[in-house]
């Protein structure tokens, strides 16, 4: 088991009488946006129209707002070039870069679990329906 790794538990995760900040990290993390993000910056540094190019699959407006949002974060570092037209980079920051190995886990963790997953689905699509 990886370091950090919880068994399997029926007690709650996080006990917060208020938000208590996790909130923010869960929607984060939860955008889908954001895993392409940062796993298409996890190699190293890209130009913003290579990380448009890469993150398929989202809208056009996708590539400057979720790289933004993850800047404000301080997930995700902003250089702008002053070239003609400016070339603008975004990397992972180092927290960012820490955030890899959740999104792996997280990859593995899908990637184990699809099949039980596609046949649960399967039967509750065959009882809705019958």
């Amino acid at each position: 088991m990886s370091e950090g790794h919880r068994e399997v538990t029926t007690d709650p995760l996080v006990s917060c009488a208020e938000d208590c900040g996790v909130r923010d990290v869960q929607d984060r993390l939860g955008d889908k946006r954001t895993v392409h993000v940062v796993g298409e910056l996890a190699p190293g540094p890209r130009q913003f129209r290579e990380l448009q190019r890469l993150v398929t699959g989202v809208s056009q407006r996708m590539p400057p707002l979720t790289p933004r949002r993850l800047e404000r974060d301080g997930l995700v570092s902003r250089t702008v070039y002053p070239t003609t037209p400016p070339q603008v980079e975004y990397a992972l920051t180092e927290t960012g870069h820490s955030m890899t190995r959740l999104i792996g886990q997280l990859v593995d963790w899908s990637l184990d679990h699809r099949a039980v997953i596609a046949r649960a689905h399967e039967e509750r699509d065959a009882r809705t329906t019958a």
